[in-house]
């Protein structure tokens, strides 16, 4: 008889006929089983330990889309990735998975934020305990939510626990630290969400083995009027001030000149990464790249924005507001002019529940942060987004105007993107509209 165990992350398979013990990626289980059955070979399942479940049934109705897509995964096994806007209701989606499956589940967030927003809307679409893991809590429950640096590190303790993974924001998956918590559980039944996917061949094909090919697709376009939003994107095209300007040219110029005496063309984040490595064995590139960090941050920093950002919110003065930076500084200093509550990854985290606690509540109208709620934050009643400075990444963009596209009765969503004229950061606003 062969007899399949799950240790420590791996899937045992032994064979007593022949004394041999074979060891297995325990992502493998569901082929082996099924390779067995077809085989029809006697065997024992002692790896899969998931606590009975039964009962699930939630009072959220599904939209056409969000059946179409469990209906989709449900063809193609229950193994697959959807993708849906942000605001579209990708949790509803996964929620009705669960109910379809009546199984152990584990639901995989990046973020302590978006962890205690899935376990307060399983909890109330279930009405049973929903356990935890990260931010300090260690609590394992049939139904449980975790961040993906807890369920990594616990993947030989709970591997064996659930039949069904959830990965939310499924493009954090492949980083090497993430991609172990596919290869590492059991679960034969993989949902992955997320509402921006590289479309990079390896990337596709990465998270093809480890959760499943895309299923189900809708864009923000399909779906904008009737379930998300209309929205405008305003890019303003703000000019430095003359000081700005004066020692921004100065600082571009010292990058621009070593280029050009080089014969470097920087066609490609390949081409700038080259370029950065040369930075680490010669000199004057190491100046030529200082330089170049000295006036992008000129450009991302402006003052000029932080005035005209005045204008946009006095324009808006009862609408809720998301305000984006790319670095910390601006978004303390902002936050010192303006009075505007700021959450960063420095915020500790009751800080951080209480911020978001009273903008949802309307007593803060303003957030600004940087980077940290790209992911995450769920306030419907949320028009106005702002970004004073970014990446050059159309996931970023995405993700962004999605915090202000959750549908509500009258809303018109706004985002509007603030452009150092005349400076590089034109060039960035052009690569993260592009898709």
């Amino acid at each position: 008889m062969i007899v399949l165990r799950f240790d420590r992350g791996a899937l045992m398979v032994e064979d007593d006929t022949v004394g041999s013990t074979t060891k297995k990626r325990a992502i493998e289980y569901s082929h082996i089983v099924e390779q067995l059955r077809g085989q029809g070979s006697e065997y024992r399942d002692d790896a899969l330990k998931a606590p009975r479940v039964g009962g699930l049934a939630s009072r959220f109705e599904a939209r056409d889309y969000q059946s179409e897509a469990v209906e989709s995964w449900g063809k193609a096994g229950c193994r697959g990735i959807v993708v849906l806007p942000t605001g579209a209701g990708k949790t509803v989606a996964a929620i009705k998975a669960m109910e379809r499956l009546q199984v152990a589940t584990l639901v995989v967030v990046p973020t302590i934020v978006l962890m205690e927003q899935w376990r307060k809307t399983l909890t109330e679409a279930f009405g049973v305990d929903v356990g935890s893991l990260g931010g300090g809590t260690d609590d394992i429950r049939p139904i449980t939510v975790s961040t993906y640096d807890s369920a990594a590190l616990r993947a030989g303790r709970i591997g064996d626990k659930f039949e069904l993974i959830v990965f939310d924001e499924v493009h954090h998956l492949p980083a090497p630290s993430n991609s172990t918590i596919a290869l590492n559980y059991l679960a034969p039944y993989r949902l992955g969400l997320t509402a921006t996917l590289s479309r990079e061949p390896e990337v596709m094909e990465n998270l093809g083995v480890l959760v499943g090919p895309v299923v189900y697709e809708k864009g923000v376009e399909e779906l904008a009027g009737k379930h998300l939003s209309d929205y405008t994107v305003r890019t303003v095209n703000v000019p430095l001030e003359p000081g700005e300007k004066l020692e921004y040219d100065r600082q571009f110029a010292v990058y621009k000149g070593f280029l050009q005496r080089r014969g470097i063309r920087i066609r490609s984040a390949r081409d700038y990464l080259l370029f950065v490595k040369r930075s680490g064995v010669d000199p004057e590139a190491r100046r030529a790249l200082m330089a170049r960090n000295a006036a992008m941050d000129i450009a991302l920093n402006s003052r000029s924005k932080e005035e005209y950002l005045r204008g946009i919110l006095s324009a808006n003065p009862n609408e809720k507001a998301l305000i984006f930076t790319r670095h910390n500084k601006l978004v303390y200093r902002i936050s010192r002019s303006l009075l505007i509550p700021a959450i960063t990854h420095q915020t500790v985290r009751e800080e951080r529940e209480e911020i978001l606690d009273r903008f949802r509540r309307g007593v803060y109208r303003r957030i600004i942060t940087s980077q940290v709620l790209d992911e995450g934050i769920d306030v419907p009643d949320a028009s106005v987004a702002v970004i004073l400075s970014g990446t050059g990444s159309s996931r970023e963009f995405i993700q962004r105007l999605g915090r202000v596209l959750r549908k509500k009765e009258g809303k018109q969503a706004t985002l509007y993107e603030l452009v150092s004229f005349g400076t590089a950061e034109t060039r960035l606003s052009r690569r993260r509209k592009e898709a």
